[in-house]
């Protein structure tokens, strides 16, 4: 975007940042998102970037060494169909074979990838998208604004069941068929015209409403962008733009990929991103509880995640590099507030108010994290609105317990999977604690990780793990917009859903929070989760993984990573 096209809205930004309304990191967060580059708006903050910032999303190392095997320790999962992937272990198997359109960096800004620019109309209701020239697909084809046409077409179809469908973008591209599916919830289609195919390199999207968050929902894990030609499951006919292919996978024990140098129909392959450095990445399936042990012993050079409990050991390991970024991960301990005994608002507002998630927290991230509110927008997102601080009230929930009929006592199990660690039933454990003080007596059904995620949603009590989102307004669009697929609350408000669809749409940060605050108030008031903790992010490498970075969503981008 050229100074002389830039959006009419980054005006009205850099005003609220010279009158101090607004931090350089939030100037830099939205105008990024307006279609600026990340070193332009670094500069029109007055704070230069840290490095170099090209046409590309990631730069050549010109000390990198080529040759060689990353080994990965992760739990590795099946790989069926990006579009429902619901484990980012799945997305990190497969992020070095498929590719996004745009990226989210360490640092919480949004680049191009495969769409190289984008320009929004001044209500935010027309996107343009220009595709990068030159990206190949692993078949020789050229990737062209139909490929990515097909992809947002196929995502806003909900009989696929892609998580895609709640976010913000891709649900102003549909409309209700009026048809209801098997669980009673609408039909949704892409509306005629929303996708619109400009020229071969061009891509217009025409919104029924304005949406801020196009470039980071193209982003989101479940969005990396399949060949037209696509069949589930992928692992058995990998086709993709990225520098890495799959040679085997074997759920549960290894996933291997291997360079691209031949298209498949013999041609040379040649990568558009630039160097690529590694020749094969082994992904080895350890548990959250394992994966540090697995790099102490040189098994793996690289881990998916450093479980809380694993800091101490991480710490003692000669050579090892922690790397830490903060995030918007959470742990919702979260209700299905049209099942029996939650359908009741008095005995959620019982099992909210008898409960201390600052005392949770203290107990398991004494050194990092926030506080949760139990509204799910983080401190880390640009438009959240401190709230007043939430105080136990263990008399207040025997109180609302008696009213609910429950004045003998209730007893309670919730699901819980420790899909991030061991800490989720810790939380679990401490949330019984406190509970039983008000009566209610919680019992701890502890899951296996991999069958915790097939019934994450529905479980009628479960402790969930929720991923990073760049933006307030892109988790409570997945989670809590009426009818999407992953709302496992079954939360439904018609005052929610006009008011996040407002706030989506607004570029004017003061305005942005005011509705963020008539969310997070109507979350809270719902008492539909006990939502005790934020908490970084640890990952861990050998001293010999160059390139490689935490990222807050724990998306491992691993094309410019090199050993040495």
């Amino acid at each position: 975007m050229s100074a002389d096209t830039e959006h009419v809205l980054l005006g009205k930004l850099r005003e609220q940042l010279a009158e101090g309304k607004i931090e350089r990191r939030e100037f830099m967060r939205f105008a990024v998102l307006l279609g600026l580059s990340v070193a332009a708006a670094a500069a029109a903050s007055g704070a230069p970037p840290a490095r170099a910032e090209g046409t590309l999303p990631f730069a050549d190392d010109p000390k990198a060494k080529k040759g060689g095997t990353l080994r990965v320790g992760q739990a590795v999962a099946k790989m069926e169909d990006p579009a429902t992937y619901s484990w980012n272990e799945m997305s990190n198997q497969t992020r070095p074979v498929l590719e996004y359109m745009t990226l989210v960096g360490p640092d919480n800004l949004v680049r191009p990838m495969l769409v190289e620019s984008w320009e929004a109309s001044p209500d935010l209701k027309q996107w343009t998208l220009h595709v990068r020239k030159g990206v190949l697909w692993h078949n020789g084809d050229e990737l062209t604004a139909e490929h990515l046409a097909f992809n947002l077409v196929r995502w806003t179809d909900s009989t696929l069941g892609s998580s895609n469908s709640g976010l913000s973008t891709f649900g102003a591209l549909a409309e209700d068929t009026g048809v209801k599916n098997a669980k009673g919830k609408p039909t949704l289609r892409p509306r005629k015209g929303a996708v619109e195919v400009v020229d071969r390199y061009t891509l217009r999207l025409n919104l029924s409403k304005p949406v801020l968050s196009v470039a980071e929902d193209c982003a989101e894990y479940p969005t990396a962008i399949v060949h037209p030609s696509f069949k589930p499951p992928l692992a058995e006919n990998p086709i993709g733009t990225g520098p890495f292919t799959i040679a085997e996978l074997e759920v549960g024990n290894r996933c291997i990929l291997k360079r691209v140098n031949k298209t498949h129909d013999g041609k040379d392959f040649r990568y558009w991103g630039g160097d690529v450095y590694l020749d094969e990445i082994h992904f080895y399936n350890f548990e959250h509880e394992n994966q540090v042990t697995a790099l102490a012993s040189s098994s793996v050079d690289l881990i998916y995640e450093i479980s809380v409990e694993e800091l101490q050991l991480a710490r003692a390991i000669p050579g090892g590099q922690i790397l830490s970024v903060p995030s918007a991960q959470t742990l919702c301990c979260r209700m299905q507030i049209d099942k029996k005994p939650f359908d009741d608002i008095r005995v959620r507002q019982a099992i909210v108010k008898a409960a201390d998630n600052g005392a949770i927290l203290d107990l398991i991230f004494p050194d990092g994290g926030a506080v949760g509110e139990n509204h799910h927008v983080a401190p880390i997102h640009p438009e959240y609105v401190e709230l007043p601080k939430l105080r136990r009230d263990v008399e207040g929930a025997r109180k609302m317990l008696a009213e609910a009929g429950h004045g003998s006592g209730l007893d309670l199990t919730i699901d819980v999977g420790n899909t991030d660690g061991p800490w989720h039933q810790t939380v679990c454990e401490a949330l019984r604690d406190q509970l039983k003080a008000a009566g209610i007596n919680l019992a701890i059904n502890v899951l296996p990780a991999q069958k915790f995620w097939e019934v994450w949603d529905k479980t009628v009590f479960g402790a969930t793990s929720w991923g990073h989102r760049p933006l307030g307004t892109m988790v409570l669009s997945q989670a809590y917009r009426s009818g999407v697929p992953w709302n496992e609350t079954h939360f439904s408000d018609s005052q929610f859903d006009a008011t996040l669809a407002e706030a989506e749409g607004l570029i004017d940060v003061a305005k942005r929070k005011e509705k963020m605050k008539k969310l997070e108030t109507i979350l809270q008031d719902a008492a539909i989760m006990v939502q005790p903790i934020w908490r970084p992010v640890y990952t861990m490498a050998s001293k010999d993984v160059h390139g490689y970075r935490a990222q807050p969503a724990r998306a491992m981008h691993l094309t410019k990573v090199w050993m040495g």
